[in-house]
């Protein structure tokens, strides 16, 4: 039986293809065990459990919640974007359905103020700058969490650049705004007071939110966790699209050693479709309850 314990859908992060059509694209590969874990938004959940026991799914309530860190000695002691991924809590819970609702608000207001920034630079090239009715269609497009990814496709469609990879390397990386700032702490604690169990999401993800951006050498990262992070995590993700063996190893060592749970999954948001690509041990279902 397969488990995917890391996918976004449309609804309501920045995946592609809507619940619907995930749970039956998993239901075809013959995924037993689910998790959605959409960014900073938990209002999907009650559907994504409905459609799991629709298909005769097992399902395990996800969140995605992006964090600002920083740890002494790395990075030049600067805030870092990291992601932590919340399992197992009660998706009715009031303190976590309003924080995210929060940062959800902020994410509008962040892609408002990286349109200005694109514009100019847009202008510094005599290139048209993106309007208001630019953002209106944005927006119209957007039917979960406002991310720069939205922004990437417009541009790609607008014809402003070839790829949603060149408007990140041309723009939306010098042009961005920070996040409403989320500590490891209070994200946690959101997750556990609701019940949940908290996990660091892909923590040797090269090209994504993760330790790398403080250190490439996983052993590094893994101090960084014992020293700055243990406290505030029950668990790590160690199976992941972007992780190699010997991350997944070093990951799972740690894990034991310290008694934490261990989690995978694809991180799909469907472009292209790696739902249940992942190889991921059925013990990990084990230390969770499921729906």
């Amino acid at each position: 039986m397969k488990i995917d314990l890391h996918i976004h859908s449309k609804d309501c992060s920045d995946g592609r293809l809507p619940l619907e059509e995930i749970f039956r694209i998993a239901q075809d590969r013959a995924i037993g065990y689910i998790s959605i874990t959409d960014h900073d938004a938990v209002q999907c959940q009650a559907k994504a459990i409905s459609l799991a026991r629709q298909h005769g799914m097992h399902y395990l309530t996800g969140v995605e919640l992006n964090i600002s860190f920083s740890a002494i000695g790395y990075g030049d002691n600067k805030s870092v974007s990291l992601d932590l991924l919340g399992y197992g809590y009660d998706p009715q819970d009031k303190e976590l359905k309003n924080k995210t609702a929060q940062l959800r608000e902020h994410r509008k207001k962040r892609a408002r103020m990286i349109l200005e920034r694109v514009n100019r630079e847009l202008e510094k090239e005599g290139i048209e700058h993106l309007t208001d009715a630019d953002l209106a269609a944005i927006e119209r497009g957007v039917d979960g969490a406002f991310g720069r990814p939205h922004i990437a496709r417009y541009m790609v469609e607008k014809g402003l650049v070839k790829s949603v990879q060149e408007a990140f390397d041309k723009y939306l990386v010098r042009c961005d705004v920070p996040k409403l700032p989320l500590s490891l702490a209070e994200a946690s604690r959101l997750i556990r007071r609701a019940g949940g169990r908290a996990v660091l999401a892909h923590g040797n993800d090269p090209k994504g939110t993760s330790l790398c951006s403080l250190t490439r050498d996983v052993n590094e990262q893994l101090q960084i966790v014992e020293n700055h992070m243990l406290e505030y995590l029950d668990g790590l993700e160690c199976w992941h699209s972007r992780h190699d063996p010997l991350t997944t190893h070093a990951y799972l060592k740690f894990a034991k050693e310290h008694g934490m749970v261990v989690t995978g999954g694809s991180d799909c948001h469907q472009n292209p479709v790696k739902i249940g690509t992942i190889d991921i041990p059925e013990y990990v279902v084990d230390q969770f309850r499921f729906i």
